[in-house]
């Protein structure tokens, strides 16, 4: 897969959203953010990995969430 389809710059600003979102009220309008696909894609649009297995997944949700 194509890497940097977006920025680190984009790919933080997305991810900081998130976060807040997560810890001000554990979801968004999008939905619960343990079943949210948000952060997968844009795991895969930064950094050209697909994440497909739960496990991968929730280590990445971790890392952003700061859990």
């Amino acid at each position: 897969m194509e890497k940097e389809i977006i920025s680190k710059e984009i790919f933080d600003q997305e991810t900081k959203i998130c976060r807040e979102m997560f810890k001000e009220k554990s979801g968004c309008a999008w939905g619960k953010c343990d079943s949210c696909g948000v952060i997968p894609m844009l795991h895969k649009l930064h950094k050209g990995e697909l994440l497909e297995r739960k496990a991968e997944i929730e280590a990445v949700k971790s890392r952003v969430f700061g859990q």
